[in-house]
């Protein structure tokens, strides 16, 4: 077993990270259990992965409650933020008391805010069955869900108490949900890891066909990348943590003109928009077009898109752009873009003009 650490102080918690680790959850958890059932939360895509956890439970004399959701962007909802609290609530659920969120990134981040709001705040507990949930978000403790206006507009910070991280997990995923989890894989080698992006171009194609040993290592190498930065930024206050969206900015508006749907999945506007912020940089003179092209390479060589066209998108700048407007990173009227000086070299500029940006992006390919 890997284990990492997210410093926090007295909010600090470990990951750890081990095939076959969901069948060992109960005993991992068991030191949380209160005496009443533990809840779980789920979605309905993920039935085989729920029946293990339950089982492990039983092995460790838990009792578990259940609430299934519907797969999908779609629950990160203020319907379905509704119906987890009050399912919660009819439970008894108290502050000291640990909810389980077995998922990807939607019920992780469902789950988090349902238990940073309900009574103040109760803990809750992360094991993250898709590549993307384990590599990024459900480490940091960024909890939300989506507005009308845009992607993660509603939500709070508060950090799980503990995350079990189990690769094999990953078996059961479609390929397309594990390319779009390697986007963010990809992400801490382009920030400021130029070594990690050299491995992904070695080890991308394994870990996407299953290779287990690549695939813990990204998780491992990605975890304790996010750690880092995580523990000397955890609010996005200093600057240090906003390197962790690059990509995000121009990727959530891909996102929000496809109708944050499966149209085009988080990882893909991610991979989108990563090749759009270095093609960008390299543009303005930032970034050699050669790292910039790198970039591209690599994404297209795994499946996932490089630009506005492979990522389906045919709208205008203007339009794209409108979308960046409501981007909650907003401040003063200026959007802080992740720009890049080279393949990790990341940095955050605060001096980025839209109208600017909008010129960029009806230059490209569609």
């Amino acid at each position: 077993m890997t284990t990492l650490s997210v410093a926090l102080g007295a909010r600090s918690y470990d990951v750890h990270i081990e095939a076959g680790l969901l069948h060992r959850a109960g005993t991992m958890l068991a030191p949380l259990a209160t005496g009443r059932p533990m809840p779980i939360v789920t979605d309905s895509n993920l039935a085989d992965h729920l029946a293990s956890l339950r089982r492990s439970f039983d092995a460790a004399g838990i009792a578990t409650d259940v609430l299934v959701l519907p797969p999908g962007e779609g629950s990160k909802s203020w319907a379905t933020l509704e119906r987890v609290t009050d399912w919660l609530l009819d439970r008894g659920v108290e502050r000291g008391d640990h909810v389980v969120a077995l998922g990807g990134g939607v019920i992780g981040d469902l789950v988090g805010f349902a238990c940073a709001i309900l009574k103040r705040g109760c803990r809750f507990v992360q094991i993250p069955t898709t590549l993307l949930a384990q590599v990024d978000s459900s480490v940091g403790g960024k909890t939300a869900i989506n507005a009308r206006a845009g992607k993660n507009l509603i939500g709070a910070f508060h950090q799980p108490s503990i995350v079990l991280i189990d690769p094999e997990t990953l078996d059961t995923l479609p390929a397309r949900q594990v390319r779009a989890g390697y986007a963010e894989v990809v992400k801490y080698g382009l920030i400021d890891d130029a070594d990690f992006f050299t491995w992904c171009e070695g080890n991308g194609p394994a870990l996407i066909d299953g290779d287990i040993t690549a695939r813990a290592d990204a998780i491992a190498r990605s975890v304790a990348a996010k750690a880092r930065i995580v523990a000397q930024d955890e609010e996005e206050r200093s600057g240090m943590r906003a390197l962790l969206n690059l990509g995000h900015t121009f990727g959530h508006a891909l996102e929000a003109e496809a109708g944050f749907s499966d149209r085009l999945l988080h990882g893909e506007g991610v991979a989108a928009g990563m090749a759009l912020a270095f093609a960008y940089s390299a543009e303005r003179g930032l970034c050699p077009p050669s790292d910039s092209a790198r970039v591209a390479a690599h994404l297209r060589s795994v499946g996932l898109p490089d630009g506005l066209k492979a990522a389906g998108i045919t709208a205008t700048g203007d339009v794209l752009a409108g979308h960046m407007r409501h981007d909650k990173k907003m401040e003063g009227g200026t959007l802080p873009f992740l720009l890049a000086r080279g393949i990790g070299r990341t940095y955050l500029d605060r001096r980025v003009d839209l109208a600017d940006v909008a010129a960029f992006l009806d230059r490209q390919p569609r």
